[in-house]
Parts: structure tokens; sequence; C-alpha cells
């Protein structure tokens, strides 16, 4: 079954979610396990085609996580993550170029309107980025049949801050030997090689770096620059004369203000990023008009802890005269700063349901405070020492009134739970993914997927926290939202709420070996 299937299956067990209008806010139901990832992927679909919706997530994992997950509800959606710098505040050495090269590409698909779900980890969120037109500026083509010059592209790219090397190993590196160009773009999963004949670009192909053999032939490659700031002469000069306008004393003395002069980029010169240019832009400079804004966990509180760690090694580092430092409110956003910049924005609120699962939550109505359109599976772990290691999760399949799917982490896993099934009675039906599960009438299943805690998903079980008022002659209902005073926008989503399937399918299970070896030491660790 094609992947393609899977939104409007989905949408089968969803009515659509209330979506505030442009600085209203709105309460999604609590989620359980890794339902997140399935409420997501259905706030995309119900939006306006073009349209971004912005997560920022409470931690670094979080973002991560959902980056493999949301694929497997929806494979076409187009998610991108905005990743850490992997950094702390005022470190002396400088993120991973495989990092800046993926932060490069994600926001220049979002210039591009080339993302349709954009993660963003809090403390990444509050970070002052390059200027949108800089980037837009040092970004350039290259195309195949046309003519090219070997000198000015070299010097392009040193411009970019691309690095000249013997053999093309990482992002950022370029080599010319002869007719021959190996370049490995920011941004890009695999480096090219231009064979030019003359000067004329006669083909464009992939190549390995490990074996430096060609693979496939592409017909344009796009060249990002190498460095989030520009370290080309006017880059330069700009910060030289920021840096005196700045800081106090003699700059010949401090070893970053010499470098930079010198056109070498020391560790660390990230955290001078506001020297470069004349005003640093925010993620919400990035944002285009109509996204909305979904903030995943405690947000509020991850912001706040970065801001205070933020100023704390500020305070511990600031002392060393050859290395002054420019305070945190030049390089990041406050939470309050962030949250006045984001009121302009429709925002959405999602946040875990940390209800402790029991074995009472076998029952299909729902409990007293649950809210969510998902519940967490209650206790269904092997038992390895027991006589039948499998009784919770055949006590659970005996009471559990839908249809369930079980979920390993790989093929080979997936082949290693089938024979534990069949050794202890239990046949599972195998499901390539979610759409061919949902298509089938099998009521145990057995697949694989990337999601890190399955969750009981009931279906037609509320909307949101909004309320419906009266109508009259007819009309729809006028929706408020509970949360916080402001207008709920009605859904125009062309999939209807009402539970077309039997009621003996009104219930979905997905569970994962984090479920199923909760009671495992290296289980118990990870968590």
């Amino acid at each position: 079954m094609p992947s393609s299937a899977v939104p409007h299956a989905c949408a089968t067990f969803f009515p659509d979610f209330p979506k505030p209008l442009p600085g209203g806010r709105s309460q999604l139901p609590d989620f359980s396990g890794s339902g997140a990832a399935l409420y997501l992927t259905q706030l995309v679909r119900q939006s306006p085609p073009g349209s971004l919706l912005a997560v920022v997530t409470a931690s670094a994992g979080d973002a991560r996580r959902l980056l493999d997950e949301i694929p497997w509800f929806d494979a076409r959606l187009r998610v991108r993550l905005l990743p850490d710098w992997e950094t702390l505040a005022y470190d002396s050495f400088s993120p991973h170029h495989d990092l800046v090269s993926e932060r490069l590409a994600t926001l220049y698909s979002i210039t591009r309107s080339e993302c349709d779900l954009l993660l963003i980890p809090a403390s990444t969120a509050v970070y002052r980025f390059t200027p949108p037109d800089w980037l837009a500026a040092y970004t350039f083509f290259l195309k195949q049949n046309e003519r090219l010059d070997a000198e000015k592209l070299r010097a392009q790219l040193t411009l970019a801050g691309y690095t000249h090397v013997t053999q093309v190993v990482t992002p950022g590196e370029y080599s010319i030997r002869g007719g021959l160009i190996d370049l490995f773009p920011m941004g890009a999963a695999l480096p090219f090689r231009l064979d030019l004949f003359d000067d004329e670009i006669e083909s464009i192909k992939t190549f390995d770096v490990d074996t430096q053999r060609t693979l496939h032939p592409v017909p344009e490659i796009r060249l990002l620059p190498a460095r989030e700031f520009p370290l080309d002469e006017k880059g330069r000069a700009r910060f030289r004369q920021r840096f005196r306008e700045v800081f106090e004393g003699d700059p010949a003395r401090c070893p970053i203000y010499k470098e930079v002069s010198n056109g070498i980029a020391p560790p660390g010169i990230e955290y001078w990023l506001p020297l470069f240019f004349e005003q640093t832009a925010t993620l919400f400079d990035y944002l285009p008009e109509g996204t909305t804004l979904c903030l995943h966990g405690d947000v509020p509180e991850a912001i706040h802890a970065f801001w205070r760690d933020a100023q704390a090694r500020f305070q511990m580092l600031s002392g060393e005269a050859s290395r002054p430092l420019l305070p945190p409110g030049e390089l990041f956003l406050s939470e309050e700063n962030f949250f006045v910049a984001a009121k302009a924005l429709s925002r959405v609120v999602l946040k875990r349901d940390d209800a402790t699962p029991t074995p009472l939550t076998l029952t299909p109505t729902p409990l007293p405070g649950g809210e969510g359109l998902t519940r967490a599976v209650p206790p269904v772990a092997v038992e390895r020492r027991a006589t039948d290691p499998l009784a919770r999760l055949k006590a659970f399949i005996d009471g559990f009134p839908g249809r369930i799917l079980l979920l390993a982490e790989s093929p080979g896993r997936r082949e290693t739970l089938a024979e534990l099934l069949g050794e202890y009675g239990l046949k599972a039906t195998p499901s390539t993914d979610l759409a061919d599960f949902l298509q089938s009438e099998a009521r145990l299943s057995l697949g694989v997927s990337p999601l890190h805690t399955g969750f009981i998903l009931e279906a037609g079980k509320g909307e949101g926290r909004r309320e419906k008022g009266k109508t009259g002659g007819g009309g729809n209902a006028s929706e408020k939202n509970t949360h916080e005073t402001g207008a709920i926008r009605k859904s125009a989503s062309p999939h209807p709420s009402p539970f077309p399937l039997p009621s003996s399918q009104r219930s979905l299970a997905l569970i994962t070996e984090t479920e199923l070896y909760a009671d495992s030491p290296s289980r118990r660790s990870s968590r």
C-alpha cells in the first residue's frame, strides 16, 4: 500500500483540530507516547497548501525523535530540522560542519517555501541568525552545459567560505584538478564532480567520498555559503569596525580580532556573529506569513533554563580581556522577547499526558481527566521468567476492543519478535507500513516503525479544548477557545469527522518495543 494512503486513513481517526486566528492560541488534546507525531501530521494535513507549521520543542531530543516519527505517518510531508550547534554558550570551539550544513539547508528551504513542517529545539529558536537576504545573496547554482570559468569559481567559493583541499571529504570543501572540479556543498548529502570540456560543464555527477567513484548524474547543484557569517573583505571590515565600537581596549591584543582580520575563522567565532552584520535576524524573520507556531512540551521553562545558563556562563567567562564576550541579549532572545515576537502568529500548545497507565485503561470508556485522543499503553511487558512471558500482552489483546499493531525497531527485530509470538501461541499478520495495517482487517499485526513509544488511539473522542456555541436556522456552530479568549477559525479539511468504520475497530493500539521490553534494564536506562 503506498504511503500516500496514510493521511486519508489516519484522518478517519481524527476530527479537525481547532486553529486559532493570528495572535490567538489554542490547546490541543494532551498526547501520550509518540502520539505527538500523529497530532502534528494531522495539523499539517488540515492546513492550507503552502503554509508552514513551525514546532518548537522543549528539548533537542524531542525534535530529533519527531523528525524520525512524522514521516512514518505521512512520507509526503517535507519535514526539516533546524539543529542546535551542540555547543554551550560562549564555547571556544565551533559546531561540526555537518550541523552547519544542515542548518543552512533548512534556513534556505524555509525562504524557498520548500518545507511543510519545521522542527526547532527551544535552545535553537532563541538564537540570533544570519539575515535571510545575506543567505540568498551568497547562494548560487551551477548547471550542466553552462559556461564556467574555473578561476572565477575558485574566487567565488573562497568568498563563500569553502576550503580548497586535495581530496573532498566533508561539506564546505572543494578541489580543482584540471578539467575536474569536486565540490561538497553545504546542505548536500553527497559531493559532486563537475567534468569540464574546455570552459563548459559537460556533466555533473555525485560521487562517493570513500571510493571516489561517481554515482548518479544530476542537472544542477546548489551552493550555499560554507559558514553562517561572511569572511570576505567586506565582512572582515564590518567585524573590525563593530569590534572596536563594542569593546574597549586595544583590539590588536585580541587573538580573535587578529585572526578574523587575516581571514581565519577562529574556534567559537559563532558567538561573535552579530559583529559581522548590521543587524541579525531571529527565527521569526524566516517564518513566512500564515505560519502556525506549535509549542511542544514545556517550552517556556526550556527557554528560561537556557537563558539562565547563558547568563551564568557569561558571568563566569567574561573576565578575560583577550577574549571579550558579547552579552547574552546580543546573541539570544530572552523568554519575554521570544513570546512577544511569537504573539503575532497563530499558536498551538501541545503537552504530554503524564498519567500513569494502569490495567484499568483496558476499558473503552475515557478515564477521569483523560482529555486526549491518545492514551498510554497499559503494562504489557514481556516477563522472561514467567511460565507464559506474554501473559500481560495476551490479557491486553483479549480485553482491548479495537485493533493492535506491534512495532519492532528493525526488520531483524521484527523477525525475532514474530518467533517469540509464535512460540507462545500468538499469530500476527505482517504489515509493511501503517497504511497497509489500516487497510487490512487483521486484528493483530506486526510491522516496523521508528516510533519511540506506543499509544492507544481512540477515534471521535473530542476535538481539542474548545466549546461549540448555539446555532440557529441550521447554521454552523460558532467556536470559542476555552484556553484563551480569541476566535477559532473553522477548518476547511475535506475529511469529515464522523467515524465510518465498524464499532469494533474504533480504537487502535500501537505498541512498540519500549512497552514490550519495558522491564529490560537497557530499556529503563534509555528512558
